[in-house]
C-alpha cells in the first residue's frame, strides 16, 4: 500500500501556480494549512497505539497534543462532527443534528433527509441522493479565508461525501469523495489531471485481489477470534484480503486512506497550493478508520493493522510535502470515536450489550398505536437519538402518544434519558469544560429545533444500537466519552512539543488555524476559542 500512494502522488504533475494577488496573510504564517480527520479515531485508539507509531502521526504526536479533545454533543455520528471541524461551531449552531433527520414536510415519499443532500432536485432520495452543502448554517475556514484574501484556494477530500462537504462548505475550489466506484465530486470545476490518475490507478487497484497483510507482532497478539450475536460474522483475526472486485472490502481496509493521501497529494501538485501569495487549505478526511471500526470492531487484529498502515502512509505523505519545501502546518483529529463489539468487552469485563430489538421507533409506535387505538406510525426514528411523532396524529392523540412514548422510554432498562424538544429550548447552551457537561448539555449542543426530533432518547453506556450484525457489528453516537473523547493535533516544523492533559474541543481548530494566518474571527460570532498555546501563535483577545 505505501508503493501505490508513493507512485501515484510522485507521478502528479506540476501545474502552473496561479497569479499571485497582493492580499497577504500575517508575516510568517504557514503558506497550506493542512486539515485532517480522522473518522472514528478515539481519543482511547490514539492512547493505545501512541507509543508505537513511528512515522505520521508519530511526528504530530510531536507537536502539540489536546489528549483530551472533544466533539462535545451528543450526536457524535459523521456529519455533525464534521461540521464542527473547520465552522468553530457545535451542531446547534451547524444544524448538522444528524447524518440524517426527519422532516414530513417533505412531499416526496421518503421523509428522511440526508444531511449533504440537496432534496429540492428531483428524484434525489436519502439514499440515492444530489450532494450538496446547502444544510450547513454556518461558513468554514475555507470561506472566510477566500472572503479575506482572493487569491486564497479551499480543497477538500474524503472518503465520504458528507465528510468533504462538511469540511469543505459552500464555496471550494475543488470537492472530491468516494462515491462507491470513483472519486467523484458535485462542482463544476475543471477536473485536475491528478483525479483521472487516481480514478485510473483505484480502478486498477479494485481489479487486482488483494493478498493478505503480514501482521507485526503487536497485531498478531490482538488476533482472537471472538463470535458476533445477532448474524454477523466472527471478527478479530482478519488481514484485508480480498477478491478482485470487492470495492467494500477496499473501503474497509487501510489501502482507501491511502488512496485518499494519494490524491490530496497530487492536488497538492498539481494546483500548487501552498505557493501563491495568500494561504490555502486543504482538508483531508480518512474514513477508513470507521469502516474497520464499524466491520471488525475496534479491539481487534483489523485495527491494529489499520493504524500502523495509516501511520506510514501519513508519513510518507508528509515526507513529500517536505521535499516540495511547501511551508505548512497540519491540525489532526476526529469527527467522533467509538466503542468496540460488545462481545469482545464482555471478555475484558465491561457489561455491554446489544439494543434491544424493541426499542426502535416503530416497533414502540406499533405499541402505541395498539393500547391507544390509533392510525399510522406515530412515531419515526430509530433506536436512540431524535424520534419524531407523526404528524398525522390530531393534537389530542399526540398528547396522548406522547405520555405513552415518555412512560416506555424511561422505563426501559436500555435508557439513561429521554428528553423533549420543549425541555431543551428552555436550556441554555454550556460554556463550560466539556468534560463535566450534564447529558441534557450534551444533547442541547447538537440540538436544532427546526431539525431535532420532538423527543431524544439516549441510550446508557456501552448499549450498542446495532441488534443485527449482518452489515456491521459496532457503532458509535452515544453522548459518552469513548464517543465523544478525539485528540486534537496540531504540528509545524521547527514548533516545541507540547503534552496536553487539559481539554479542548474540536469547534476550538478552526479559530487556532485563523489565528496562525492572521485572520481575524470575531469570538462571539463562533462557539470556539483560540487555543494560543498552540505552536506559539498568538490569538486574539476576547
Amino acid at each position: 500500500m505505501r508503493k501505490y500512494f508513493l507512485f501515484l502522488a510522485l507521478v502528479a504533475s506540476a501545474a502552473c501556480a496561479q497569479p499571485a494577488l497582493p492580499a497577504r496573510a500575517a508575516p510568517g504564517a504557514p503558506r497550506l494549512l493542512i486539515m485532517i480527520s480522522v473518522d472514528q479515531f478515539s481519543a482511547d485508539l490514539f492512547d493505545e497505539y501512541r507509543p508505537h507509531f513511528t512515522g505520521g502521526l508519530a511526528r504530530l504526536a510531536r507537536g502539540t497534543v489536546f489528549r483530551n479533545g472533544y466533539q462535545s454533543h451528543a450526536a457524535t455520528e459523521t456529519c455533525p462532527g464534521h461540521s464542527t471541524i473547520l465552522t468553530g461551531d457545535r451542531p446547534a449552531r451547524t444544524g448538522i443534528i444528524a447524518n440524517a433527520w426527519v422532516d414530513q414536510t417533505q412531499t416526496r415519499s421518503d421523509k428522511t433527509v440526508y444531511c449533504a443532500e440537496d432534496e429540492r432536485v428531483p428524484g434525489s432520495s436519502s439514499i440515492a441522493y444530489t450532494v450538496s452543502p446547502m444544510h450547513l448554517k454556518v461558513q468554514t475556514l475555507g470561506e472566510r479565508m477566500k472572503a479575506a484574501w482572493p487569491g486564497s484556494r479551499s480543497v477538500s477530500i474524503a472518503g465520504k461525501d458528507r465528510a468533504a462537504v462538511m469540511m469543505g462548505g459552500h464555496t471550494p475550489d475543488q470537492r472530491w469523495y468516494w462515491d462507491g466506484k470513483r472519486f467523484a465530486s458535485d462542482l463544476r470545476a475543471p477536473v485536475p489531471a491528478s483525479v483521472t490518475r487516481a480514478n485510473s490507478a483505484v480502478a486498477a487497484l479494485l481489479a487486482a485481489p488483494q493478498a493478505a497483510l503480514e501482521p507485526p507482532g503487536l497485531c498478531t497478539a490482538k488476533s482472537q477470534v471472538v463470535a458476533i450475536e445477532g448474524g454477523g460474522k466472527p471478527v478479530g483475526d482478519g488481514r484485508f484480503a480480498r477478491a478482485a472486485g470487492d470495492a467494500a472490502g477496499f473501503r474497509a481496509s487501510p489501502a482507501f486512506d491511502g488512496a485518499v493521501l494519494a490524491l490530496a497529494a497530487g492536488l497538492i501538485q498539481d494546483m500548487r497550493l501552498g505557493n501563491g501569495s495568500s494561504p490555502d487549505l486543504i482538508s483531508i478526511g480518512l474514513s477508513a478508520t470507521d469502516y474497520v471500526g464499524h466491520t471488525y470492531g475496534t479491539g481487534g487484529q483489523e485495527m491494529c493493522l489499520q493504524l500502523l498502515s495509516l501511520d506510514r502512509d501519513l508519513g510518507d505523505f508528509f515526507a513529500l510535502l517536505d521535499r516540495s519545501g511547501i511551508d505548512y502546518a497540519v491540525a489532526l483529529t476526529a469527527d467522533h470515536g467509538g466503542e468496540d463489539i460488545p462481545e469482545r468487552l464482555r471478555l475484558k469485563g465491561v457489561a455491554a450489550v446489544r439494543v434491544d430489538p424493541g426499542l426502535g421507533a416503530a416497533q414502540v409506535g406499533k405499541s402505541i398505536a395498539a393500547k391507544l387505538k390509533l392510525s399510522g406510525p406515530v412515531l419515526l426514528g430509530g433506536f436512540f437519538g431524535d424520534i419524531y411523532f407523526d404528524r398525522a396524529l390530531k393534537p389530542a392523540d399526540r398528547t396522548r402518544a406522547s405520555r405513552e412514548a415518555l412512560a416506555i422510554y424511561a422505563a426501559h432498562p436500555q435508557v439513561a434519558a429521554v428528553f423533549t424538544s420543549d425541555q431543551l429550548r428552555r436550556i441554555a447552551v454550556p460554556t463550560t469544560s466539556p468534560e463535566g457537561w450534564t447529558l441534557a448539555q450534551r444533547v442541547r449542543a447538537s440540538f436544532d429545533p427546526q431539525r431535532s426530533g420532538d423527543l431524544i432518547v439516549m441510550l446508557k453506556p456501552h448499549v450498542t444500537p446495532i441488534p443485527d450484525t449482518k452489515f456491521y457489528v459496532a457503532t458509535h453516537g452515544s453522548a459518552w466519552d469513548y464517543d465523544r473523547r478525539v485528540p486534537i493535533l496540531f504540528w509545524r516544523q521547527g514548533t516545541a512539543a507540547a503534552n496536553r492533559n487539559d481539554s479542548a474541543e474540536t469547534v476550538d481548530i478552526m479559530p487556532t488555524l485563523a489565528a496562525m494566518v492572521g485572520l481575524r474571527i470575531q469570538p462571539a460570532s463562533i462557539d470556539g476559542k483560540c487555543l494560543s498555546c498552540t505552536q506559539g501563535i498568538a490569538c486574539p483577545r476576547r
